[in-house]
This record gives structure tokens, C-alpha cells and sequence, in this order.
């Protein structure tokens, strides 16, 4: 398999990450906010965790078993977040999943760098569906997956538990042939 792709928008870069944005990584994810509407983020996020799971990152692409892209702001080259697909190729599928860093929180990063990975999911990688889920409790993550044009395919109850406690998980999905989503062409024509 090829390196991984550095994909471009509007106002974000989607980049493999560097051993270099560690320190970020760890000063954004460790806050708790972020863990707590995340399933595998851990709080407290301690010293050397960042280093650990950038370092899979690489490995990780090239045995096809997930893409994990840094977001980062064209115009400043500022890190906010991450967004990767976990594949299963027998099936032609991934799941998304996505972080921004607080501080960054409402301005449409998340969207866009989704719909980005979206266009690469199913047009670089071929893929037939991308699905997600978010903790009932973050509807703001329900909108993002609804703004890339995903459809809500229900609710699965108590599906995880975070801290000590079930959480349902609202699930989402796309298909090839939905996307682009008819509301985001209606959008480019008005232009």
C-alpha cells in the first residue's frame, strides 16, 4: 500500500501525524470534556500516551486497517484535532471517528474535516459504506453526522460503557451512492 494521502479543504490540511504534535495531542485530548464524548480516549491522558498512539498510526495504514488524519488549520498550521476511518475491507466499510480540541469547538471543523474524509473514503479508498456513532449524551456530534449527509439507523441501547456507566450510542451511516449528499450539491449550485 502507498503512504498515507494528505488531503486539503477549505480551511483545514488532513495529515498523518508526527511524532512532533505529541505534545498537542496530549494538551487537547487530555481534557476532560474530550474524553468524556470520546470511547477510547482515556483522562487522565498521561505523559507518553500520545507518543504511543502516533507511533501505530504508520503500521496501522499500511496493513489496511485504519487512516488517522491530524487536523490542522491551513492558515496557521495549528493542530485541532483528529479524524480516522477503521476499515473492513471483506466488507467494504469503516467507521469513522473524530476529536477537536475544545478551544476550537463550533466553528465547522469537524464537518469539514469529515465530509473530506468521507470524499476519501469513497472515492481514494472504494468504499460502499462509512458508519459512526455518537454517545447519546453529545448531540453536537449527532449533527456533524448529519450535516456529511449520514442517516440516523437508530440507537443502540447501553452499547458502551465509559467511567462506569452505559451509554447508548446513536449510529449513523452512509453509502456510496448518497454521497455527495443532495443538500451539499443544492449548496455548490447556489454559489
Amino acid at each position: 500500500m502507498t503512504s498515507q494521502p494528505t488531503l486539503h479543504t477549505e480551511r483545514l490540511i488532513l495529515r498523518p501525524f508526527a511524532l512532533t504534535d505529541a505534545a498537542e495531542v496530549q494538551r487537547l485530548a487530555g481534557d476532560r470534556d474530550i474524553a468524556a464524548t470520546t470511547l477510547l480516549i482515556p483522562h487522565p491522558y498521561e505523559d507518553g500516551m500520545a507518543e504511543e498512539w502516533i507511533s501505530t498510526h504508520k503500521d496501522e495504514f499500511q496493513s489496511g486497517q485504519q487512516a488517522v488524519f491530524a487536523v490542522v488549520l491551513a492558515a496557521e498550521k495549528r493542530l485541532v484535532g483528529a479524524v480516522g476511518l477503521d476499515f473492513n475491507e471483506q466488507h467494504c466499510r469503516a467507521e469513522m471517528g473524530y476529536w477537536i480540541g475544545k478551544p476550537y469547538w463550533g466553528r465547522g471543523y469537524c464537518t469539514e474535516a469529515a465530509r473530506a474524509l468521507l470524499e476519501y473514503a469513497f472515492g481514494q479508498r472504494g468504499l460502499n459504506r462509512v458508519s459512526a456513532h455518537h454517545f447519546a449524551n453529545n448531540p453536537a456530534s449527532g449533527r456533524v453526522m448529519r450535516n456529511i449527509g449520514m442517516v440516523h439507523e437508530g440507537c443502540l441501547r447501553q452499547h458502551v460503557q465509559k467511567w462506569n456507566v452505559f451509554l447508548d450510542a446513536e449510529l449513523y451511516a452512509i453509502l456510496k451512492d448518497e454521497f455527495p449528499p443532495v443538500v451539499s450539491r443544492e449548496k455548490t449550485l447556489d454559489r
